[in-house]
């Protein structure tokens, strides 16, 4: 009896369930090319929607080969701390800031102030 127990079984690491008779989903392998001609491939679901770009493992971006080109000209610019502080603070407003904040400073330092 003691040679047919399960020794040294680790509970729950290891499944006990076969592959057998189980069938993968349908996939497809989609080809993407950087513009310095780098390949990348991709597989994807048959069902799944494919983006037209991708960002291979080099860090460059890979446009979908057969493709469009993403059209960018509906993209929103990238706003700035900057940009978002000029919508609150005018130039003059912020220069006084600075000048009062300095001001604070050199008078904590012992510095004169002007």
């Amino acid at each position: 009896m003691s040679d047919r127990s399960l020794r040294g079984m680790r509970l729950g690491a290891q499944s006990m369930e076969s592959e057998a008779g189980v069938e993968p989903a349908p996939r497809q392998r989609v080809e993407y090319r950087c513009e310095d001609g780098e390949k990348v491939l991709v597989t994807f679901a048959t069902d799944a929607e494919i983006p037209p770009t991708w960002t291979s493992k080099t860090g460059k971006v890979a446009f979908l080969v057969n493709g469009d080109k993403p059209d960018e000209s509906d993209a929103k610019p990238v706003r700035t701390h900057w940009d978002m502080l000029l919508e609150r603070r005018s130039i003059e407003e912020l220069e006084d800031t600075l000048k009062g904040q300095l001001d604070k400073l050199r008078e904590r330092r012992g510095e004169k102030v002007s």
